[in-house]
């Protein structure tokens, strides 16, 4: 099987995990190659994600690598048994760039979110209209139907939120978000309707951070931390005006818990919140 062009930010992870366990182990990618009756350049790209590993072979390395956190292993099986086809995002492959995949990738896996959002209303709760200003403002301009398909991509995202036990997702949004008109204002007042109305949800938590906050807090590029279903597979997804990265190293994961934490601090509680949101509604 040829080496993939285009693995999955997953995929990706599923590699870089391996590759983490056998430098732990001290072990050579010449001495995995030999353990596998493979030749050294197949556990390179097993590491980069390029080609797909076994469960059979992933229990057979984190043996060799010395490795008895028995749930790293199993959730490494489980990304391993996954198969392209298999999640609603992957009807989206070869339509959207590879960036719009792997953060929903990212969201449908994920145990908890958590989120820092300094001028626009988060992903997973924005409306159709909303979303549909900001794709349509992007350079250059898209065409039509790939407008279509971003706008249709965000709003299947937020399926996430009305599973039977949705991840805790914790959100805390700078009131520069809010006050940006974003659209016009009917536009914006139904955004805000409707994050209100999300943010009463049981698994929903939103604070604000006001602008009466003294403290700076870094919000100018929205972080989205990402927990794992072990804590070896937590990530952080930055995103940009021209494309997001992820982050998986343990002291950049710990800068970020902390990052949010800050904010978090800083921020209005969830009922102070949903008062905010009100009255700037009520204003427009």
């Amino acid at each position: 099987m040829p080496p993939r062009d285009n693995p999955t930010a997953r995929q990706v992870r599923l590699g870089v995990e391996l590759r983490k366990l056998r430098e732990q182990a001290a072990r050579t990618a010449r001495e995995a190659a030999g353990l596998l009756s493979t030749d050294q350049a197949k556990i390179s790209h097993i590491e980069a994600g390029r080609i797909g590993v076994s469960e059979e072979r992933i229990r057979r390395l984190t043996t060799f690598y010395g490795c008895a956190d028995t749930a790293l292993i199993e959730a490494l099986c489980a990304i391993s048994r996954e198969r392209r086809g298999q999640f609603w995002f992957d009807e989206y492959r070869g339509v959207l760039a590879p960036g719009f995949l792997n953060i929903a990738e990212l969201e449908w896996h994920a145990r908890t979110l958590r989120m820092l959002q300094g001028v626009t209303i988060p992903g997973l709760f924005q409306t159709e209209g909303y979303a549909r200003t900001l794709f349509a403002s992007v350079w250059p301009v898209l065409p039509d139907d790939e407008l279509e398909a971003r706008v249709e991509h965000r709003m299947r995202r937020a399926a996430i939120l009305d599973r039977e036990e949705p991840p805790p997702f914790e959100a805390v949004i700078h009131e520069a978000a809010l006050r940006m008109r974003f659209g016009g204002r009917e536009v914006v007042r139904k955004q805000l309707q409707h994050l209100i109305a999300v943010s009463e949800r049981p698994a929903v938590s939103v604070r604000v951070v006001p602008f009466t906050c003294e403290d700076f807090i870094e919000v100018t590029q929205p972080v989205l931390y990402a927990g794992g279903i072990v804590p070896q597979l937590d990530t952080v997804q930055i995103d940009g005006a021209f494309g997001g990265r992820f982050l998986d190293a343990e002291p950049e994961l710990r800068k970020h818990r902390r990052l949010l934490d800050i904010a978090e601090a800083a921020s209005l509680d969830p009922a102070e919140s949903r008062q905010i949101i009100h009255r700037i509604a009520r204003e427009l």
